[in-house]
C-alpha cells in the first residue's frame, strides 16, 4: 500500500467543485473544504494541489506508510471524510490504546499487533456512530453511509 493507491481510491469517493448551502464546510473541491483551507482558491484547486494537501495533511499524519494494509487506506479515507483527530482517535480506541489523537510508536506498535479486520471493524463503528451523531445525516447522511459501506467492501476479502 501506497500513498498514490490510496488517494486514487479516495479521490474517487471525493466529487469536483461544490459549494452546498448545508455544508459546514463551504465550498469545497476534492473533499478539500475552504473551512479548513481559508487561505486556498477552492474554485481553481488543481488535482496536483489536493493531492500534495492529502499527503501533507491527512497521509503523512496518519503515518500511513507505517500503518499495516488495509488499514491504511481505510483510515486516510475516514481522515479525509471526518478528519484527522476523528480517525486517529477512533483507531486508538479500537486499539485499547490511550485515545491522544497521535500517531506514534504505541499506537503503531498496537496496530501491527492486531488483526486488521477486528481493528477496522471497531473503527467502522466508531465511523457509524460519528455520522448517526451529525446535525448534517438528513441532508449527507446517505452519502457518507454508502461511502463507508462502500469502502468497507472494497476491503473484507483482503484481510
Amino acid at each position: 500500500m501506497n500513498f498514490e493507491d490510496a488517494f486514487r481510491n479516495v479521490i474517487g469517493e471525493e466529487g469536483g467543485y461544490v459549494d452546498h448551502p448545508s455544508d459546514p464546510g463551504g465550498e469545497t473541491k476534492y473533499g478539500i473544504s475552504k473551512r479548513s483551507y481559508p487561505n486556498v482558491d477552492i474554485a481553481n484547486l488543481t488535482l496536483e494541489q489536493a493531492r500534495a494537501i492529502y499527503k501533507r495533511d491527512y497521509w503523512d499524519r496518519l503515518r500511513g506508510d507505517e500503518l499495516p494494509y488495509p488499514l491504511a487506506e481505510f483510515l486516510f479515507d475516514f481522515a479525509v471524510n471526518s478528519g484527522v483527530g476523528a480517525a486517529t482517535k477512533a483507531l486508538q480506541r479500537a486499539l485499547g490504546v490511550l485515545p491522544d489523537g497521535v500517531i506514534g510508536p504505541v499506537t503503531l506498535a498496537a496496530a501491527r499487533a492486531k488483526d486488521p479486520r477486528h481493528v477496522m471493524r471497531l473503527v467502522f463503528v466508531d465511523r457509524a456512530l460519528l455520522f448517526a451523531g451529525n446535525a448534517n445525516l438528513d441532508t449527507f447522511g446517505h452519502g457518507w453511509f454508502a461511502r463507508l459501506f462502500d469502502v468497507t467492501f472494497r476491503f473484507a476479502k483482503e484481510v
